[in-house]
C-alpha cells in the first residue's frame, strides 16, 4: 500500500472516530462491544446493513496482518509497516463505522438494507 492509500486510510479512520464522539452517536466501546453480535446478527441472516463479502475481507485481512508473508516484506523500513498500517486502519475504520451502523439498527429496530439492493 503506498503512502497515498495509507494516508487516506488512516484520515477515514480518523472521521469514523471523530463521529464516534458526537452525543447522539453510538460511542467507541459500545461499537466495540457491538462486534460480536453484529457478526453473529449477519451470519444468521437477521442483519443486512454489513455483507458476507465485506465480512470475508476483513477476515482476509486479518490472515494477512498476522501470516509471515507479506506483499511488501516488513524488513523494508517504512514501506513493509505501511501496508500493514494502512490495511489495519482500513479495518478499523470498517469495523468501527459498521459496528456503529449496527447499534443504531438495533436501538431503532428497523432493518439495514445495502447500498445498491432492492427495497422489499
Amino acid at each position: 500500500m503506498d503512502r497515498k492509500r495509507s494516508a487516506a486510510a488512516a484520515g477515514q479512520a480518523w472521521q469514523i472516530y471523530a463521529e464516534t464522539l458526537e452525543p447522539t452517536a453510538p460511542g467507541f466501546w459500545e461499537r466495540v462491544r457491538a462486534v460480536p453480535r453484529m457478526v453473529k446478527s449477519v451470519m444468521r441472516g437477521q442483519y443486512k446493513g454489513l455483507s458476507f463479502k465485506t465480512l470475508g475481507l476483513l477476515v482476509l485481512g486479518v490472515v494477512y496482518l498476522i501470516s509471515p508473508i507479506d506483499a511488501i516484506p516488513d524488513v523494508i523500513p517504512v514501506a513493509g509497516i505501511m501496508d500493514d498500517t494502512g490495511l489495519a486502519l482500513w479495518m478499523l475504520a470498517v469495523l468501527v463505522k459498521s459496528a456503529g451502523d449496527f447499534v443504531s439498527w438495533e436501538r431503532g429496530g428497523r432493518p439495514t438494507v445495502l447500498v445498491g439492493e432492492p427495497v422489499d
